[in-house]
């Protein structure tokens, strides 16, 4: 089985923040969006996985991500010239699927579920496609399934008015090598886009074999900010230990599961985790809440801050007042003049550079 990751798009629900920079490399729990989805294959033995990346930031994304060997991956990057639907990214990709099996990850999302016991099912019952489902309780807003009482998917609607059920597909599926001949059968919709969901519906159609699993645990379309936020939240809460690799001074106090990296120097701090701090960052006067993560050469002066996410290399100093729920970028700059209220909510674009009067 291989595996296909699907990285292009422009992040219009992140702006400013993605006029600058891939939405998948933003991190959560410092680490880029994208390699949860890579990590996760990896684990359940995918290895040979193609990543789809657009013109605007696929560059960046290679960049960042590399040929594979930090994750034990062998990585492909497939070039979709224009965002035309992810069964485009599908038909984009045909010539590195083959006729193999595969699992498809969009790669700004995040599940808690292992794929192990999907890969599982998938061959064992010789399914044409496997889709996973969540319930939500704005179902107008996703493409929603309908399944009898076995699973069995009966119809796709891709964002209905009147849904039938109130189960979301989740961004992670699974398929046979059947599905390229549904996605050249296909028209594009209303919107211009090669849908995913009209090429379920025609394996369904044709009688193939089309099953769904409903997701107990979480899962996370990080595509706007407090979407981000709460993915940080929740992925603190599993994974931030206790760990520190930094230095110190005797008037810094760290309470809880705080993660400190090498090179980074806390004076006059006290940090209440979870929280992540990466490496080489500055931190001086400050209080660091619950559920922040400071991304590697943060420089923070004089900052009491909680519940936000700190891009690489962004400096902020001298916020009396407390910052939270906020999303700063890459080399954002964030300073003070007198006079503040008592709370900011900030999303912040690589680069940007803000006086508060």
């Amino acid at each position: 089985m291989r595996g296909l990751i699907l990285s292009g798009g422009k992040g219009t629900r992140l702006r400013p923040l993605t006029y600058t920079g891939a939405k998948q490399l933003v991190p959560v729990a410092n680490k880029p969006v994208l390699w949860y989805g890579l990590e996760a294959m990896v684990k359940a033995g995918v290895t040979e996985i193609g990543i789809v990346i657009s013109p605007e930031t696929g560059d960046e994304i290679q960049q960042v991500t590399g040929t594979g060997d930090r994750f034990g991956a062998e990585l492909t990057y497939i070039r979709q010239d224009h965002p035309s639907g992810l069964a485009h990214a599908v038909k984009s990709s045909q010539d590195f699927l083959e006729n193999s099996p595969f699992v498809m990850y969009l790669g700004d999302n995040l599940i808690c579920d292992d794929l192990d016991r999907f890969i599982e099912q998938f061959k064992a019952e010789s399914l044409d496609a496997l889709i996973l489902l969540r319930q939500v309780k704005n179902p107008r807003a996703f493409g929603v399934a309908e399944v009898d009482e076995q699973g069995k998917v009966l119809r796709l609607v891709e964002k209905p008015q009147n849904p039938p059920s109130n189960l979301a597909l989740v961004g992670v599926y699974f398929f046979s090598p059947q599905i390229h001949e549904s996605i050249a059968q296909i028209q594009p919709s209303a919107r211009g886009e090669l849908e995913i969901t009209d090429a379920i519906q025609h394996l369904i159609d044709g009688q193939h074999a089309v099953q769904a699993e409903e997701l107990k645990g979480w899962w996370l379309d990080t595509g706007k900010k407090d979407d981000m936020l709460e993915a940080n939240r929740i992925l603190l809460d599993e994974r931030c230990e206790l760990s520190f690799q930094g230095t110190k001074d005797d008037q810094t106090h760290l309470v809880g599961r705080v993660e400190v990296g090498k090179d980074s120097q806390l004076t006059r701090c006290s940090v209440r985790g979870p929280v992540m701090i990466g490496r080489n960052c500055i931190l001086e006067d400050c209080f660091i809440g619950p559920y922040s993560s400071i991304a590697d050469g943060a420089v923070l002066r004089g900052v009491d801050i909680e519940h936000s996410v700190i891009l690489e290399g962004a400096i902020v100093e001298g916020i009396d007042s407390r910052i939270v729920d906020s999303l700063i970028g890459r080399r954002a700059k964030l300073s003070r003049a007198p006079s503040q209220p008592k709370a900011y909510r900030f999303l912040l674009g690589d680069d940007s550079h803000i006086e508060i009067p």
